[in-house]
């Protein structure tokens, strides 16, 4: 996936940048709902005008396919 970074060999993770707090407040909202409705919970950091999502499934001790579709869906909730 373009713009998410290999975090050694067990996950992925990107950062978005954003207008202000409460925009990247409710992007992680949004990603921690698609997580439920999977889950699958990411690890997620949060500041003001940013957010950095990390996914990884710790129990097959690296990524799967779900994390791929998830990162995907991470993206597409950040764009609208």
């Amino acid at each position: 996936h373009a713009d998410w970074e290999r975090v050694g060999e067990t996950a992925i993770a990107r950062s978005y940048k954003f207008k202000d707090f409460s925009a990247a407040l409710g992007f992680v909202v949004r990603v921690g709902l698609a997580a439920e409705r999977r889950d699958h919970h990411p690890d997620i950091e949060l500041g003001w005008g940013k957010a950095r999502v990390l996914w990884s499934t710790h129990d097959a001790g690296g990524i799967t396919q779900l994390d791929l579709e998830l990162a995907e869906a991470s993206d597409a909730l950040a764009s609208g």
